[in-house]
This record gives structure tokens, C-alpha cells and sequence, in this order.
């Protein structure tokens, strides 16, 4: 299914209501993954440094880096008509994300966790509609992310 033009708007709405609070936002956004899923901890080896996991500063940085990539890679959906996050970038993802043993069940665990977090910075324009085109953005980056998991996992094996 293509990225409508609706759906880019909604996405692109909520975007700019959250990027000034980006940094706490893309915070929350692990801290909910952890609630979920407080096994995957160990798949972050920066986390094993002994720092309450709100104000650890790798873990700020990774969200931050990781949420804005996310929310920009959705804000092009339409206009590129694929998941625009640099190639290298892409294969990185694909590379660390294999090492890591990252699984189906894990993006879906993120996906959870992403929606969650921006209905909760979003509350008052959260629709189901929102959700739906948060859902599609998530779910062809997603897609991208697993394709070249499957190349380095080949290129490994």
C-alpha cells in the first residue's frame, strides 16, 4: 500500500508538534521499549554502564538519533515513494541489527512502543486515522531495515 497524501499530512502535523521536544520524547520512546520488553536491555551494549537509564547519555543519544531518523524517514514517505534513510545508513542498520540478534518480535515491540509514545506527546490530535499512518510509516521502514538484515546475514553466513 502507498503512503497517502493524508497520511503524509498527519504524520507531517504531528511531526512538527513534536520535533521542539524531540529529545524527551525520543527518551521516552526507549524507556517504553524497555517497559515492554526489559529483556532487550542486553542487545544495547552501552547500557551496561551503571546509569539509571533516564539520564544515561548514550541512551539519550541513541533515541534521539533513532526517533528523529524514524519520524524523518515517515515525513518522506509520499514524496520519495520509499523509506529514504541513506543507503549506508540502511546497511549499518541491517549489520548491527543482525549482530544484535534482533527478531521479528522485536520490531513489533518498537512499533508498540513508538505508537504509544507519540499518541502520548500527540494526545489531543491522536486519532485512529493518525495511528494508522504512523502504522504504514513504521511498518516500510521496518521493511526496509529487515531487507538488509537479510543481506548482511547472507554476507556473514
Amino acid at each position: 500500500m502507498g503512503f497517502s497524501e493524508a497520511q503524509e499530512e498527519l504524520v507531517l502535523r504531528s511531526w512538527k508538534a513534536m520535533k521542539p521536544d524531540s529529545e524527551s520524547i525520543a527518551l521516552n520512546f526507549f524507556l517504553r521499549i524497555f517497559e515492554i520488553a526489559p529483556a532487550a536491555k542486553p542487545m544495547f551494549p552501552f547500557l551496561r554502564e551503571d546509569a539509571p537509564l533516564e539520564s544515561h547519555p548514550k541512551l539519550r543519544a541513541h533515541a534521539v538519533t533513532v526517533f528523529v531518523m524514524a519520524c524523518e524517514s515517515a515525513t518522506q514517505l509520499r514524496k520519495t515513494g520509499d523509506v529514504k534513510v541513506r543507503e549506508a545508513t540502511l546497511r549499518r542498520l541491517g549489520a548491527t541489527h543482525v549482530k544484535a540478534g534482533v527478531a521479528d518480535a522485536h520490531f513489533e515491540v518498537v512499533k508498540t512502543a513508538l505508537l504509544d509514545t507519540i499518541e502520548g506527546a500527540v494526545t489531543e490530535m491522536w486519532t485512529p486515522e493518525m495511528k494508522g499512518a504512523w502504522e504504514e510509516a513504521y511498518d516500510q521502514l521496518a521493511a526496509a531495515i529487515k531487507e538488509e538484515m537479510k543481506i548482511a546475514a547472507s554476507a556473514s553466513a
